[in-house]
């Protein structure tokens, strides 16, 4: 049977109206490349903020507080898990030398990519929900071995690290056409010499891209896991991306001194992981306890509350060893 959903076709159509909509301000407002300064930033953060608090209190009250639940606690995992997605661009920018004035640019190319990349897998995965309960535990082992995997990295403290002459997308760009040794604006490519190169952006953009990917195969399943809507995973999604470009400048220099931000993450998805194992056995074995979604937000609230408490403790300990 196919995934109930609150969505009507004029929500739906509604919905993609304004994140086109949404998404071609951006285009225009990012048309003359400027280093975004830090009011401009917060201002637009703000009201990236507002939007889905709106849109959650309309779901609640047309639509019930389940679904009103289930919409915040799923943006809540986005936005978290978004923010490490922020910290891995800002290595990708720094690689590539992306000049400071073409930075949103590159953020808002990666928005995009990563908003067709969700698309492609919410609707992957709500066609394995229709064919089977079998898919939660399918997407409950996924996040359960991807929490492992970054805990593993976290407790190991391996750093992110890239390296664009090594990235499988910017090599094989290289192989295809030529590449130019300088920026040229926001242009993907020019005509050199009579024939048509790449610039380091259109290699950049790949990279980030290439990175969308990633981010999808955890991210969709764990919004899964707080809600079988289809709709209401698109627009947890949809919201906490769309918001990502401005806050990259006004967290670029915090991004870094929350250390403990992957152990949090690997909570989280172990968490959201072991709830759809639950809820899968539920449905064969009645007596197995199912999580409420309530619950879930208030361990995800507290989770993300601690991991920000222990970096923020760890900096302070750092800090006054090094003034010792």
């Amino acid at each position: 049977m196919p995934a109930e959903s609150i969505a009507s076709p004029q929500l739906w159509a509604a919905t993609i109206a304004v994140l086109l909509g949404l998404l071609t301000l951006d285009f225009i407002l990012t048309r003359k490349p400027h280093d975004v300064p830090m009011r401009e930033a917060v201002a637009w953060s703000v009201f990236y903020l507002a939007l889905p608090a709106v849109f959650g209190v309309y779901v609640w009250l047309a639509h019930g507080s389940e679904p009103g639940v289930e919409f915040f606690t799923g943006y809540v995992v986005e936005k978290s898990l978004s923010v490490d997605n922020l910290f891995v661009f800002m290595l990708l920018l720094g690689a590539f030398a992306v000049p400071a004035k073409l930075t949103q640019r590159v953020l808002l190319y990666g928005i995009v990519g990563a908003l067709v990349l969700r698309g492609v897998f919410i609707a992957a995965g709500a066609a394995l929900l229709s064919a089977g309960t079998w898919a939660f535990l399918l997407f409950g082992a996924v996040l359960i071995v991807t929490a492992a995997k970054v805990l593993r990295d976290a407790l190991r403290h391996d750093e992110h690290t890239v390296d664009p002459g090594n990235m499988r997308a910017t090599r094989l760009l290289r192989r295809l056409m030529p590449v130019t040794d300088e920026y040229h604006g926001a242009r993907l490519t020019i005509r050199q010499a009579g024939r048509r190169a790449l610039t380091p952006m259109a290699l950049v953009v790949a990279a980030v891209f290439l990175t969308d990917v990633v981010f999808a195969v955890d991210s969709v399943p764990a919004v899964y896991g707080v809600t079988s809507d289809p709709y209401l995973v698109f627009a947890t999604n949809a919201f906490a991306l769309l918001g990502l470009r401005a806050l990259y400048f006004v967290l670029r220099n915090a991004l870094s001194k929350l250390r403990h931000l992957n152990h949090g993450l690997a909570i989280i998805l172990a968490f959201i992981g072991a709830k759809l194992v639950l809820h899968w056995a539920h449905t064969v074995w009645s007596w197995v306890p199912d999580v409420p979604t309530p619950l879930s937000l208030v361990v995800i609230i507290a989770t993300l509350g601690a991991v920000t408490a222990t970096s923020i403790m760890a900096n302070r300990r750092e800090l006054r060893r090094a003034g010792t």
